[in-house]
């Protein structure tokens, strides 16, 4: 839980130094990995207990970093794929890959080469599974031939550790708090009570991991600063453990001078903006010669591509041209044989596609287009085959007819649509000479009588709108469109279903009949006939109201109004100051760190710190009152959660709880809670039974797991 460093450890030299007798020591936690030589004050090497493997940028290659790293040289590296990845599960190891990692960089780091010749004292969490153990010990007896090993509880290391310090006694409780999990664990006669002790699965990432969530959720345009590594700073640096959360919240509710005081702040990095000069009229008049010359740039661009455009049209009318008189050169039979070497099928092709580009190339020169309704007057003589009996046609001139039934059909109705949008341009055209010829003789009643009829045309609408929306629940009791509609589609799929049934048997000859598309017409009906007189009215509403907008400057349409309640209050733009670039801790400072003792909080149903310091002690129940009372008079926090702030009031406050009444309570932390494990274990290696609570490799080779199960150093040397 200590904050990280970039600073990569060092290759030690005197490895050699060492007899093979000298025990090598590993507090393998699930925070950082320490290493070194028993008998030492200080593990040689520690780094981040994690791994990562980008692939290089330039040759793919994919690169093994162990621990820390130095972001400057991580820019050669694609991180996209890859994240960190840790060997634990909570605090037990299960990614024994990812540990081969971590154990080959740090023996490397260490100053060891291919084979570790020394006996090795690991560390594990208390209640390891054999699974994991059973692994561990395959690993550095196989990969590393490692002479034997030692597997002890960091926890207890500290507790004898600082037992030696005088700072607690032979029987007493074990609180460690660790990186991924807590533990609970009563120690009687100097040592460890496995059946009582407990543990939950909150540590000190979740509450690092609190703390950027909430700090991302407050200020989510600084989420890229507000990193893990930068929250876990925060967290050692700011955050605190507050003896009671409910006061302590109402303190920050009420905003007095005392939150202030505990509230924090950092200051993230911000440049003031400049404040730009008024420019000159010499500025002026020179931005303005440059936007015209841009302007007269991007003119010549068009007119260019617009020669280029001319030039394409003209000779591709050339070509048609050209291909139209050679076809009127030649005689009948040879027809076909010309048009097979181009994409034509008939000399009506090329006459369309002379027109077209006869017309295309009138609007590149911006010269008027003839009438759609003059080129194509003819439709007959255009699709000559239509008329035409199918009996007198080839096979290959009725796929020839087909497809000028189409086109013909296809020119029909563009004209049709035309000549629609034509009537109705002209019918609104004079409807608003009649209107201004009405305004010009009253304006004052035109202008009444044109907000009348806005208003009678728009409830109209809106009416007939709540009636569509609402169905069968408006005021009238009476049967909405919502209902129609549904009943209409309905009757759809009776038809659909009973024209499957009729013609699903045998060969599908559905539409060859005239009859069968009666069917089409019957499903596209929903028996709406206000349907015409409801776009009508809509038409009509959108008329009134453009000429509204055109003589009325004071009229607003309802659809631009807004009820006050529901408009919107955005601020105004404003430059960004300093006060935008400050991130204030108030109630993180101690909400986060409360997860420790209120799990529930981040949705974990486990139990807090006091609480399961309670559940151990109702587990011994072996051991009298007397030495309970002797366990809670030497109760040592150990582990990085141990160094908040307001920590062991508040344990005491909550086991006080739980005790009897002046039940004699003793906490106290540990000298150096994230070294002491290191320490404790380095001091029970060097002593000199600890040979006999070895596993040798012999051993291992011939009696594997079963005496893994059986296997509990002796704390009491």
């Amino acid at each position: 839980m200590p904050s990280y460093s970039i600073t990569r450890p060092s290759r030690q030299e005197d490895y050699a130094r060492f007899s093979p007798n000298t025990p090598i020591v590993i507090d393998n936690g699930g925070s950082s990995f320490r290493i070194g030589w028993a008998g030492e004050s200080d593990p040689r090497v520690t780094f981040r207990n994690v791994v990562q493997r980008p692939r290089h940028k330039a040759t793919g290659e994919t690169v093994t970093i162990v621990g820390d790293h130095d972001p400057s040289l991580m820019k050669y590296f694609d991180c996209t794929r890859t994240s960190f990845r840790s060997p634990f599960d909570n605090n037990v190891v299960y990614q024994f890959e990812i540990m081969e990692y971590v154990l080959d960089y740090g023996f490397e780091r260490l100053g060891a080469n291919l084979q570790v010749d020394h006996p090795i004292l690991m560390t594990e969490c208390i209640c390891n599974p054999l699974s994991s153990r059973s692994k561990m010990a395959e690993l550095l007896f196989e990969t590393y031939g490692v002479p034997s090993i030692a597997f002890g509880v960091d926890a207890v290391f500290s507790y004898k550790l600082n037992r030696q310090f005088g700072r607690c006694n032979e029987d007493g409780l074990a609180i460690c708090s660790g990186f991924s999990a807590s533990h609970v664990i009563p120690i009687v006669k100097g040592e460890p009570v496995t059946e009582a002790c407990c543990r939950t699965n909150i540590g000190g990432y979740h509450v690092t991991n609190y703390l950027k969530q909430l700090l991302s959720l407050k200020y989510p345009y600084h989420m890229s600063s507000i990193t893990w590594e930068k929250a876990e700073e925060l967290k050692m640096e700011h955050c605190y453990v507050a003896t009671d959360f409910a006061s302590e919240l109402q303190l920050f509710q009420k905003g007095n001078e005392e939150a202030k005081e505990k509230t924090r702040c950092w200051q993230l990095p911000w440049v003031p903006p400049t404040q730009g000069d008024v420019p000159s009229e010499e500025e002026l008049a020179r931005r303005a010669a440059l936007k015209e010359k841009q302007g007269q740039r991007l003119r010549d661009m068009a007119a260019a591509r617009k020669s280029i455009r001319i030039t394409e049209l003209e000779n591709e009318l050339t070509g048609l041209e050209d291909l139209l008189q050679q076809l009127d050169e030649v005689e009948e039979p040879e027809v076909s044989s010309i048009l097979s070497g181009t994409k034509f099928f008939s000399r009506q092709e090329i006459e369309s596609a002379i027109l077209r580009v006869t017309q295309s190339l009138r609007k590149a020169k911006g010269e008027p287009s003839e009438p759609e309704e003059k080129n194509d007057s003819s439709l007959s003589e255009k699709y000559p085959l239509v008329s035409v009996p199918d009996e007198l046609l080839s096979p290959e001139q009725l796929k020839e007819k087909k497809r000028q039934i189409f086109l013909k059909t296809t020119s029909e109705g563009r004209l049709l649509a035309k000549r629609k949008r034509f009537e109705e341009e002209s019918l609104r055209e004079k409807q608003n000479q009649l209107d201004e010829e009405k305004r010009l003789e009253n304006p004052e009643l035109y202008l009444e009588q044109l907000h009348d009829r806005y208003r009678e045309l728009s409830e109209k609408v809106e009416l007939r709108k709540r009636v569509k929306t609402n169905g069968n629940q408006n005021l009238s009791g009476g049967v909405g469109r919502g209902e129609r509609l549904s009943a209409a589609q309905k009757e759809r799929m009776r038809l659909l279903t009973s024209a499957a049934f009729d013609r699903g048997k045998g060969e599908d000859t559905f539409g060859a009949r005239d009859e069968d598309w009666q069917l089409y017409k019957l499903m596209s009906k929903d028996n709406d006939d206000d349907d015409n007189g409801q776009d009508e009215d809509e038409a009509e509403l959108a008329r009134v109201t453009s000429r509204l907008q055109d003589i009325d400057p004071n009229f607003v349409p309802k659809s631009d109004l807004v009820p006050p309640q529901a408009t919107p209050e955005f601020s105004k733009f404003r430059p960004q100051s300093l006060e935008d670039f400050k991130i204030v801790l108030g109630v993180e400072r101690f909400r986060c760190p409360e997860v420790l003792f209120q799990p529930n909080m981040i949705g974990i149903d486990q139990a807090g710190l006091d609480e399961m310091a309670g559940i151990s002690l109702r587990r011994l129940d072996r051991v009298d009152d007397p030495i309970k009372d002797d366990i809670t008079k030497s109760i040592l926090v150990t582990g990085g959660s141990a160094l908040l702030p307001g920590l062991l009031p508040r344990l005491e406050a909550g086991i006080r709880q739980i005790r009897p009444y002046l039940s004699p309570l003793t906490i106290v932390r540990a000298c150096d809670p994230i070294l002491d494990a290191w320490r404790g274990a380095a001091i029970y290696a060097n002593s000199p039974q600890f040979s006999l609570q070895t596993l040798s490799i012999q051993d291992y080779y011939e009696k594997g797991e079963s005496l893994l199960s059986q296997y509990q150093i002796k704390y009491t040397i």
